[in-house]
């Protein structure tokens, strides 16, 4: 009779494996935290920046004023998003389009975006997104836990989808 099955060795395996293909993701987003929207530094986007920001940080998020200034950045906001994965105006099918690994990043552009602004608030940006990317309930809710459970969030978003 043999020695009987003993699973460590497979799980220790197994355990290995997985840190090794959670090392791409890991990798990508260290690549990304190093470079994000280094392309705001050089033109064609620069000269927008410089000019819209200061009005932008002093316009309510998601406002008309807010909504106005963002259509007013022309080549430079285009330039912007069709050079950044983060966005989900970079995709053809929006946020259908991202990665997790785009979605994470994403998530931290919006909450230091908040921490820009006067009365910046996290819940509130998810709630305005939510319903101007079309997010599903589904995505909204890992969104708001992965920012819960990063400590991100000093309120709850509203999840009615009703206007």
């Amino acid at each position: 009779m043999g020695m009987p099955y003993d699973s460590t060795p497979d799980t220790l395996w197994h355990s290995l494996r997985v840190a090794e293909l959670m090392g791409r993701p890991i990798k990508e987003l260290l690549d990304r935290s190093v470079r994000h929207d280094l392309s705001k530094t050089r033109e064609p986007e620069r000269g927008v920046y410089d000019e819209v920001v200061p009005r932008l940080r002093a316009a309510a998020y998601g406002s008309e004023e807010y909504s106005s200034l963002v259509e007013g950045m022309g080549e430079g906001l285009r330039h912007h998003y069709a050079h950044n994965r983060h966005h989900p105006e970079h995709f053809a099918d929006g946020i259908n389009g991202m990665t997790l690994i785009d979605l994470l990043e994403m998530l931290a552009d919006w909450k230091a975006a908040t921490e820009r602004a006067p009365h910046g608030d996290l819940a509130a940006g998810l709630t305005i997104n939510r319903d101007r990317f079309d997010i599903a309930p589904q995505l909204m809710d890992i969104l708001t836990n992965t920012a819960r459970h990063l400590g991100w969030l000093s309120a709850e978003p509203d999840h009615d989808s009703s206007p």
